[in-house]
């Protein structure tokens, strides 16, 4: 997998085609993305496709035919892919992300994020590889924003606990890898309940019904492709310098509530927005979320890693795809 390899491909010439045995660079870093068929996953894997890296994404129920399906709570297959391909970086974005899910299927959960987390950790630190474990801004309980890095973790719910438990698993059992928090996530999205923020897009074009929206929940929408251009440059500042270790924050720095996502997503279409209704008490169905749980990134930023995507403009792409009144595709992009 490293260096020059061959590779068949199909020659097509006047009256036939031939297979022909042709010579690829391959390049010869190597990065593994775990989740590699979700949200993240697939951001990750194509910013280090696109950059010079041999990226090998993996995953479970959708994985093939592009990834290599692996189930990260077998053992023995994880230490055989890491051992095949000896990746020089590990991304790992697989997890139970959603946390409602969380509290009722724990266990589950807690596999997934606590203890194939650990069991990953152990498995790169065999081969000297840098694993960066994808964490969220939901350990903290949102009371005294904004948080860095060094501050006390209290999550206010079963999916921030097993996030946090997962953080201590990883540095555990691999004192050379990273945590890197994030916030709410978007993107270029499959379907629209991919993302908590392009779930909303519905209620947002269907103006002839009034729609709540919560309006108490202060949040920070990040760009999937943002948080992928810090995961590749924080990989290649390792490979540079091994003190690039232990726990990094990176966020959006757009303050907005779902009401005010959702005004700005209509804003972006030119389409009305009145139909949507404030709505400012806590939330008391689901999970508990904390109120403000703002992530400092002034420590990534320190060392010259982010990159941050306007809500307005990273929304617009990712929701383009999903208008249902094709006559606005005219008259907003034409």
């Amino acid at each position: 997998m490293v260096g020059g390899e061959k590779e068949l491909r199909i020659r097509f010439v006047p009256g036939c085609c031939e297979l022909v045995e042709e010579d690829v660079d391959i390049p010869s870093r190597r990065a593994l993305i775990t989740g590699a068929t979700g949200l993240l996953g697939r951001a990750v894997f194509k910013e280090f496709n696109q950059n010079n890296w041999n990226a090998v994404g993996c995953g479970y129920r959708r994985a093939q035919p592009k990834f290599e399906q692996i189930n990260l709570l077998d053992s023995v297959a994880v230490h055989e892919i890491i051992r095949d391909f000896q990746p020089h970086v590990i991304v790992h974005c697989a997890a139970e992300r959603r946390p409602d899910v969380v509290e009722s299927q724990p266990d589950a959960a807690s596999q997934l994020n606590v203890a194939a987390s650990g069991n990953l950790a152990k498995e790169a630190a065999g081969i000297g590889a840098f694993l960066i474990y994808i964490s969220t801004d939901y350990v903290f309980d949102g009371t005294n924003p904004p948080y860095k890095e060094t501050d006390i973790p209290n999550p206010l719910n079963l999916y921030g606990k097993t996030k946090l438990e997962g953080e201590k698993a990883v540095l555990e059992n691999n004192d050379g890898a990273a945590v890197l928090r994030i916030p709410v996530l978007y993107g270029e999205v499959e379907r629209l309940e991919e993302s908590a923020v392009t779930v909303m897009f519905d209620k947002v074009q269907f103006s002839n019904k009034s729609a709540n929206m919560d309006h108490w929940q202060q949040r920070f929408p990040t760009n999937v492709k943002d948080v992928a251009t810090v995961c590749r440059q924080l990989a290649e500042k390792r490979m540079l310098d091994p003190s690039i270790k232990g726990t990094f924050h990176w966020s959006g720095n757009e303050q907005m509530t779902k009401y005010e996502m959702a005004c700005a997503i209509a804003d972006a279409f030119n389409l009305p927005s009145s139909h949507l209704r404030p709505i400012t008490d806590c939330p008391v169905m689901g999970a508990l979320r904390p109120r403000n749980a703002q992530l400092d990134c002034s420590k990534l930023e320190m060392l010259g890693i982010g990159q941050r995507t306007p809500f307005r403009a990273g929304i617009k792409e990712s929701l383009w795809p999903f208008l249902v009144d094709k006559r606005w595709r005219q008259t907003v992009f034409h």
